[in-house]
């Protein structure tokens, strides 16, 4: 515990980053030889234009709002979830057993609802940690506990608002039905003095160029039950569960990807229930998919964020969409290429 509290409070100490026709011509001319400045009718929308999301690349108008993330429930009975579509990067993690768990990060795009909504655990609020996000969970281990009493991060978790913030669904039974709205974050958020509007360090981009229209997909088997697979058509991945195509559960729309991390991390057993700890610091082998192409790389921890990199560099990014895969061991995963 006391390793991990260093790691969060270097984490949280990171600094935040904060064509004209002749007659338009000539009258700008005249205005600047006149020592008038000539007001930009489209102010406005020419600096949304330039502005990029931080954690997609991608043009936007809420480069300001601050990150949310959400622990979100992926047992077979919370499927298929709310909001996953519109996280910018999405962590994919074992819990107990063979169960893997996900924390969505949301910047560019608030869902208008999320969930089901699970319980914390400490690599879960230490990943939002490195994007200072407004961490929301229902639930958690003694470990996510202690760090969430510590007040170490700005937390919501359904154990104190159930019923309030967080909302049950008639349509599925405990303690896979506990959902929450962007609308209630917020409250939740003021009420307890958490900033909502902050800049947030980007990450690195790159240009998006289509280098393959062939079809392929890779595949991670973390167990018989959650076997994942990344399809890549059209410029996008795809992403499938035990063969079905993950969607919105209210909109249908479909998780598509422009990149796909996969790490191998170190994993151990710490307690009787199976609870894990996973080693996310360290750095270590991964594969990222991009464009259709499988590519091998390294990761190492940056502030906190999971990072691929190549000779010691960081890999760009496809503007657009991010999931991260850590699995113990990359030879779970199998691919047509």
């Amino acid at each position: 515990m006391g390793k991990l509290r260093v790691s969060l409070a270097v984490i949280l100490s990171v600094g935040l980053l904060a064509g004209c026709s002749q007659k338009d011509t000539a009258q700008k001319s005249g205005a600047e030889s006149a020592g008038v400045e000539e007001p930009s009718m489209n102010k406005e929308v020419d600096q949304i234009q330039g502005e990029k999301a931080p954690l997609t690349g991608v043009a936007t108008e809420n480069s300001d709002q601050r990150v949310i993330s959400v622990v979100v429930n992926n047992h077979p009975k919370a499927r298929p979830q709310s909001g996953l579509h519109k996280a910018d990067i999405v962590y994919e993690m074992l819990v107990e057993g063979k169960i893997t768990r996900l924390l969505a990060i949301y910047q560019s795009d608030y869902p208008d609802i999320v969930g089901p909504v699970r319980s914390a655990r400490d690599y879960f609020i230490e990943l939002s940690a490195g994007f200072n996000g407004i961490f929301v969970a229902h639930g958690y281990s003694p470990s996510a506990q202690a760090i969430l009493n510590s007040g170490a991060v700005d937390h919501l978790n359904g154990m104190q608002y159930d019923g309030t913030l967080f909302e049950r669904a008639s349509f599925r039974k405990a303690p896979h039905n506990s959902y929450i709205t962007t609308d209630s974050i917020k409250k939740g958020a003021t009420d307890n003095g958490y900033e909502l509007m902050q800049i947030v360090e980007p990450l690195t981009f790159g240009d998006k160029e289509l280098v393959s229209e062939e079809k392929s997909s890779v595949a991670i088997g973390y167990s018989n039950t959650y076997r994942v697979a990344y399809r890549y058509n059209d410029g996008v991945y795809k992403r499938f569960l035990n063969d079905e195509l993950m969607e919105d559960r209210e909109t249908k729309e479909p998780i598509s990807l422009e990149n796909v991390l996969i790490v191998e991390a170190n994993h151990h057993i710490i307690d009787d229930y199976g609870r894990r700890a996973i080693d996310i610091e360290s750095g270590g082998e991964a594969i990222l998919l991009q464009e259709g192409v499988k590519k091998e790389v390294k990761w190492k921890n940056e502030n906190g964020r999971i990072t691929a990199v190549k000779d010691g560099s960081p890999v760009p990014l496809v503007p657009g969409r991010t999931w991260v895969n850590i699995v113990p061991d990359l030879t779970m995963i199998t691919s047509n290429q």
